[in-house]
């Protein structure tokens, strides 16, 4: 029996240990949300009020192609201003993301910037179900 809750205690303090080893710093906190708002923002600005292509039509395969770039070098300036890479934002986000707790704190810390955060469409900003690229 006693070498039943040794082996409990023992797998719990490991998954302690390791959930407090997930805890996003905060300096990467800050930049991650600083960075999703801005990258949110310019998304939002790129496509509104749809008329890139006319009222309800898709756009061809090229004017996807040429959209897919330009959405990638305005993404590469927005994230230069972290510090970031498009590879590197896309790598970590969802680690620090992950850790809601600090995401949380730091906007509450930061009221403009929550303000700007909570404005964001949820189903394309890798919250709530998201089915887009997640930025």
């Amino acid at each position: 029996m006693n070498l039943s809750f040794a082996i409990i205690g023992l797998s719990l303090s490991a998954m302690l240990v390791a959930g407090v080893g997930i805890a996003a710093e905060p300096a990467d906190v800050e930049k991650y949300v600083r960075a999703r708002i801005d990258i949110g923002e310019m998304m939002t600005n790129y496509f509104k009020d749809g008329q890139r292509f006319g009222e309800g039509q898709r756009p061809s395969n090229e004017q996807m192609r040429e959209m897919g770039k330009d959405i990638n070098a305005k993404l590469e300036t927005v994230l230069a201003k972290y510090g970031l890479t498009v590879e590197e934002y896309r790598a970590h986000s969802k680690d620090v993301f992950a850790d809601e707790t600090a995401v949380k704190n730091f906007l509450n810390e930061h009221p403009d910037l929550k303000q700007r955060y909570e404005a964001l469409p949820l189903d394309r900003m890798g919250r709530g179900g998201s089915t887009g690229r997640g930025y």
